[in-house]
């Protein structure tokens, strides 16, 4: 009999790499999916060989299956209703970032959670890198300092279609969560406060603002900008983005791609020089695990196993989504928002 019984909701496209990791686990089955239509659901029970039953009620699916952990691969308007429903069924919940559409709805889902005694992580898979994770450490460790400023380029022309096309804010609100969220994961720092400017540029092919640049005050006393797009047509930079982290004493880059180096000051007397001289450090590789989804996947069950929270547990990755709703909240009043209230 297997451990973890998985009920998935939301059949579209992104539930398929959900599906193929619980059926390559050990000890781990599919035993329920969930669509508001039906034959989403069956269309993807069939292209995976499932036999199990399809649904379009949750929690007719939770009693009938007996799942004891939910996978929530649904649009993010639906993602409050969903996890406080199988939270409050007994099941542990991994879900799609961000973890609702309002502050007080994921405060709720916390309490859901610690009343509950169940696991909600939330899936942030582009923290798992083995780029971005010796990225990390060059930042720590690699010798240029305490941190004063890091910067995120993100611009890429994304032809979607369907929900994200007709959103008010698609890029904060379904795509910024991944950089600021590794902003968070790169320094250890938390936010404080933030300004942004949210736009729609010429050409773009989205009802709602899909550019924006926005500044966060951390709570390391460093200073975050994110300047993103998602209808820049031309030299895309990586979906992780393009970094740079200032130190006093060096700087840190990483284009997305490739590995990151730094460039610090060479040791000895350089008084006097007008530029000084540096030398370059190359990030070193110790991180082991799996890439992408079934890197965080592991990391949630592992968590599960191991009785602690995940590093992606709903309680600290509402710091995550307190960045986006307070950029949102700062681009709709025009003013600096103070992330400490949220």
């Amino acid at each position: 009999m297997s451990k973890y019984k998985i009920l998935i909701v939301g059949c579209g496209s992104m539930a398929n790499a959900w599906a193929s990791y619980a059926l390559a686990r050990e000890h781990t089955s599919i035993v329920g999916l969930v669509d508001i239509k039906q034959e989403f659901a069956q269309a993807m029970a069939e292209r995976h060989g499932l036999t199990c039953g399809t649904y379009t009620d949750l929690t007719e699916a939770l009693e009938q299956t007996g799942a004891n952990v939910v996978f929530d691969v649904t649009i993010p308007a639906s993602h409050f209703e969903v996890c406080s429903t199988a939270l409050q069924h007994g099941a542990h919940v991994f879900g799609e970032k961000p973890m609702a559409e309002a502050m007080a709805q994921g405060h709720e889902l916390i309490a859901i959670a610690e009343r509950t005694g169940r696991s909600y992580a939330v899936m942030q898979n582009r923290r798992y890198n083995a780029n971005i994770r010796a990225f990390k450490e060059l930042v720590k460790d690699g010798g240029i300092g305490k941190v004063g400023y890091i910067g995120a380029d993100f611009f890429i022309g994304a032809h979607f279609g369907g929900f994200r096309e007709a959103m008010a804010s698609p890029l904060i609100l379904d795509m910024a969560i991944h950089t600021f969220d590794q902003a968070r994961f790169l320094t250890g720092a938390d936010p404080i406060s933030v300004y942004c400017h949210e736009f729609n540029p010429p050409g773009s092919w989205y009802a709602g603002h899909a550019s924006a640049i926005c500044i966060f005050e951390m709570s390391d006393g460093s200073v975050f900008t994110y300047r993103g797009s998602w209808c820049s047509e031309g030299l895309p930079t990586s979906w992780d983005a393009e970094w740079r982290v200032n130190g006093e004493r060096g700087t840190a880059v990483w284009d997305g791609h490739g590995a990151p180096y730094a460039e610090i000051l060479v040791p000895g007397d350089q008084e006097g020089r007008f530029t000084r001289e540096y030398q370059r450090v190359e990030a070193s590789y110790r991180w082991q695990g799996r890439a992408g989804h079934d890197g965080c996947l592991d990391e949630m069950f592992a968590a599960l196993e191991e009785g602690r929270p995940a590093e992606t547990d709903c309680r600290d990755n509402i710091k995550s989504m307190a960045m986006v709703l307070g950029a949102i909240d700062s681009a709709r009043t025009g003013t600096k928002i103070d992330l400490r209230r949220y």
